[in-house]
């Protein structure tokens, strides 16, 4: 699938629940998320139907996403039928990493082999304080887990907040040098009208990067196969990688891939947009695949240019991080 600027879109986000077991300061909005009930979100044989349909449209990229995806019940076997569907060429999943040194082992069994983690502070109190739970020790041990399981790459995902953990840039940046992993710095989106977005806590990828190269010098790396948006750096004789993601101080739209598809079942063409398809209720109501399959291409048609954040750097969209998936 093309859309009208020539993307090719080869990557689906695909988001199993709305709920988490943390509650981060930039993912929770201010006012409390109403939870889907049971009977609105896909179930895991549509969810598969829909992710066979995306490859049979071009897609051969799938992320799981959340909420967090590790507390939804037989994730295991879902991931393991994903990981079978012809055409498939990369399945990875984001966590928070909680239930993660529980769950590494069978996750591997089920074909799983890429892992993004968020992990936004390297202070047990702070994250506390981030995150609402004393869980840092446990996040910690699954990535430590994961990697001796043989999970690769890891991805250590770090939203860069000013005045709360941006003193930890090259404490995170340090962890390149000694493990395998990348550790990728993002900067903070406005996502969600309840959103605890605020101009002062956010810094550009170029002010993160000038920190970094403080340190020492970067040299850049060439881009992955089904690339994803990171720019990617390593300094000279890391055995990992440092990646930088900046949507808004140097947005990448022209090069965007990806459709998401929400818990609830709808196709979203744009995060910082509430442009969406509701795919479930024809679904559910016997559409053949034809049809499903030109709900894929108008989501495709329908993604702009680029995304349209306000000058405050505000988004216009409604819902919350939690309930998009990422």
């Amino acid at each position: 699938m093309r859309d009208d600027c020539c993307r090719q879109i080869t990557y689906l986000r695909l988001s199993i629940t709305d709920r988490c077991n943390l509650g981060c300061f930039y993912c929770t909005p201010v006012q409390e998320m109403v939870k889907l009930r049971h009977a609105d979100i896909l179930r895991y044989e549509e969810l598969l139907h829909l992710a066979r349909l995306g490859i049979k449209a071009g897609m051969t990229k799938i992320r799981v996403t959340g909420g967090e995806p590790l507390i939804r019940l037989g994730v295991e076997s879902f991931l393991e039928a994903l990981n079978n569907l012809p055409g498939v060429q990369e399945i990875c999943l984001t966590s928070n990493g909680v239930l993660l040194a529980a769950k590494a082992e069978s996750l591997w069994q089920a074909g799983l082999r890429r892992l993004n983690i968020s992990l936004d502070t390297l202070n047990p109190e702070l994250y506390s304080r981030l995150t609402g739970h004393d869980l840092w020790d446990r996040v910690w041990e699954g990535i430590q887990t994961a990697a001796a399981v043989g999970f690769s790459p890891i991805k250590i995902n770090c939203v860069v907040l000013r005045g709360l953990n941006d003193h930890e840039i090259l404490d995170f940046a340090r962890l390149s040098l000694d493990y395998p992993w990348q550790i990728r710095f993002l900067e903070f989106m406005p996502i969600g009208c309840t959103s605890r977005w605020r101009r002062d806590y956010y810094i550009p990828v170029p002010e993160i990067r000038s920190r970094v190269e403080k340190f020492a010098p970067l040299t850049q790396l060439p881009p992955e196969a089904n690339a994803g948006p990171a720019q990617r750096y390593c300094f000279p004789g890391a055995r990992g990688e440092i990646g930088f993601i900046s949507p808004l101080s140097q947005h990448f739209c022209q090069e965007c891939n990806r459709l998401r598809l929400t818990a609830d079942g709808r196709l979203r063409p744009c995060l910082f947009g509430d442009d969406e398809i509701d795919i479930k209720t024809p679904l559910r109501a016997g559409a053949d695949d034809a049809a499903l399959l030109n709900l894929f291409q108008q989501a495709t048609l329908r993604k702009p240019a680029r995304h349209h954040l306000n000058q405050d750097l505000t988004s216009p969209c409604v819902r919350s991080m939690a309930s998009i998936g990422g």
